[in-house]
């Protein structure tokens, strides 16, 4: 994905069946719940940071995350599931739809956020939202 000028990055997400599989790095009891944006993972690849105020028991903090995540994708809560990772830092979040179009969506995401000089995450209110 490497155009004249712009080094090809790796992104944290992969076309599934039957949608999106995206990793991510959670932070837990953070001041703040915010997206931090990408970061490399010790074991390889990349992961979106999120930092959640919830503290990691009893799921409260994968439920923040999906929260999270659904409020700045603007997608159905219903649609994220955490496949990989329940009781870990390191997660697979599963978005459910269409790949193409959740792929395209992504990567405008991220795209925004960088042309804005803003870390990925933070909402854009003329952005469409996601299918």
């Amino acid at each position: 994905m490497a155009t004249a000028g712009k080094p090809s990055r790796t992104l944290p997400w992969r076309a599934a069946p039957d949608g999106v599989r995206v990793a991510i790095r959670v932070t837990p009891k953070s001041s703040r719940a915010k997206i931090g944006g990408v970061t490399d993972l010790a074991a390889g690849g990349v992961a979106i940071k999120v930092h959640v105020n919830a503290p990691p028991e009893g799921g409260k903090a994968n439920a923040a995350v999906l929260h999270l995540l659904a409020k700045t994708w603007r997608i159905p809560k219903t649609a994220l599931s955490v496949t990989t990772g329940a009781a870990g830092r390191t997660k697979t979040v599963h978005i459910a739809g269409t790949p193409e179009i959740l792929l395209a969506d992504l990567a405008a995401w991220l795209d925004n956020a960088d042309a804005a000089g803003q870390k990925p995450g933070m909402n854009d209110p003329t952005r469409e939202p996601n299918r």
